[in-house]
């Protein structure tokens, strides 16, 4: 088998053993990839914000926004322009160089595409990098979006393909693949990860993340989120990932997907700072900043820079996403084959 081969082609038993290694010979290989590919002390700010919130029909069981579940959440409309943007250029005046705009929405309406574009070229006019997650889209939408200069589409397949039917039951995995199918085809970067704590296993997280790595072209962007546990949901009562698992999920993701964005999502504000610092080192290199994300809390911005102090940690600056001239080849091919 040639390195090439060797470093795209992910068996279930290549991953496991990734899974199986002592804690320090994991970071130590994540780290020494994550060098090769990004500057080791840049983490990009990132901004989400949600653009129409609740009242969505999916049934997925971490949300607090479907209407299946009994939550605090009440439905809105789509956001008009002009909030959207002065709310962008706070975050930019925060340090964030990448706006991310969600909507609970199964999928956009046509009547939606014209105020949602205009979102974006808005955005982009600032200077900032644009993501969008508004659910499953057609082929069409997808291209409107590219041509409004859309950077990259967020969504996520959540948890393995073994365990997604028990998140979710009103849209299947491959609707979640046909959406991504059509963002590649119009020519936007993709945004695809999952979620932590759901009561999936080892497995699942290693499935998840070898499907991922096994695409044709892997997500450019992966959110690693910890599952919010809300009350009115199904998972309110979900058990807490362990630590340690969590981290060793993040450093096996940095070295299956080692040109990756890989951002440390939903759940930070549970998290110690102890525990930022190993994602951090085992190769995480994006957090949202901001006191919300879509619905939840989130580490508010004086807690960030301290944070970022105390490990000398510095802000990504935009259009910084480059890997380095380093062979991740030759790097890759000590990982455990």
């Amino acid at each position: 088998m040639n390195q090439t081969m060797e470093i795209s082609s992910w068996s279930k038993d290549r991953v496991q053993a990734l899974f199986d290694l002592p804690f320090s010979d994991l970071l130590y290989q994540a780290q020494t990839i994550h060098r090769a590919n990004f500057s080791p002390n840049q983490v990009q700010k990132s901004r989400l914000v949600n653009i129409k919130t609740g009242g969505c029909p999916e049934d997925c069981k971490y949300c607090s926004q479907s209407i299946r579940y009994n939550t605090d959440v009440k439905a809105s409309k789509l956001m008009n322009v002009t909030d959207v943007i002065a709310d962008a250029k706070l975050a930019k005046s925060d340090g964030a160089t990448r706006y991310c705009m969600g909507a609970a929405w199964r999928r956009p309406q046509t009547s939606h595409m014209d105020n949602l574009c205009t979102m974006v070229r808005e955005v982009k006019a600032l200077g900032m990098e644009t993501c969008m997650t508004l659910g499953m889209l057609s082929r069409d939408q997808a291209i409107m979006l590219k041509e409004a200069g859309l950077d990259y589409y967020n969504h996520n397949i959540d948890t393995s393909p073994e365990y997604y039917e028990k998140i979710i039951t009103t849209r299947t995995f491959e609707d979640r693949l046909e959406t991504i199918g059509y963002v590649r085809e119009a020519g936007m970067k993709v945004c695809c990860g999952g979620i932590l704590g759901m009561g999936e296993t080892q497995n699942d997280r290693a499935g998840m993340l070898r499907l991922l790595a096994n695409m044709d072209e892997p997500p450019e962007s992966v959110p690693v989120n910890l599952l919010v546990a809300i009350p009115g949901t199904p998972l309110e009562d979900a058990e807490p990932v362990e630590p340690i698992d969590f981290v060793r999920t993040i450093a096996v993701a940095r070295i299956m997907l080692p040109k990756s964005m890989l951002r440390l999502s939903a759940g930070r504000r549970t998290m110690s700072e102890e525990l930022q610092a190993l994602c951090f080192f085992a190769g995480a290199n994006s957090i949202f900043v901001g006191d919300r994300l879509l619905t939840t809390d989130n580490v508010e911005y004086d807690h960030d820079a301290a944070l970022f102090s105390k490990l000398g940690l510095e802000e990504m600056p935009p259009e910084s996403e480059t890997t380095s001239t380093s062979n991740v080849l030759d790097l890759a091919k000590h990982v455990v084959s």
